[in-house]
């Protein structure tokens, strides 16, 4: 795994109120009370790829993979339920923390979804 990437998904992931970090199917998984809002994947079946999937709310994951495919696929899996995947070495944090947010959103409690700035 690239530590550098994966210290940044955590940094970012763990920052949102009541975030874990879980592992499952051998990787790092975010959650937010044990429903998982992104998942860090390295070489996933011999992709090539350093990523997160990530939740995404209907629509996002359609509009970015057409405007961006160098950036953004569809994931393997989760890919039919609308979870996006990002190739991290290609997006800022402020792009990578609003995927996250987003992601974060579809699955957390209201309370904790008003903590989110």
């Amino acid at each position: 795994m690239s530590e550098p990437q994966l210290e940044r998904v955590r940094r970012l992931s763990l920052a949102l109120p009541e975030a874990t970090e879980k592992e499952a199917w051998g990787a790092p998984t975010f959650r937010v009370r044990d429903r998982m809002f992104a998942m860090y994947v390295h070489d996933h079946h011999g992709d090539g790829r350093l990523a997160l999937w990530i939740n995404a709310p209907i629509g996002v994951q359609e509009m970015l993979v057409r405007d961006d495919a160098d950036t953004y696929f569809v994931p393997p899996y989760m890919g039919p339920k609308g979870w996006i995947g990002v190739i991290l070495e290609r997006v800022a944090d402020d792009a990578l923390r609003e995927h996250l947010v987003d992601g974060y959103c579809m699955v957390a409690p209201k309370k904790l979804q008003a903590l989110v700035s």
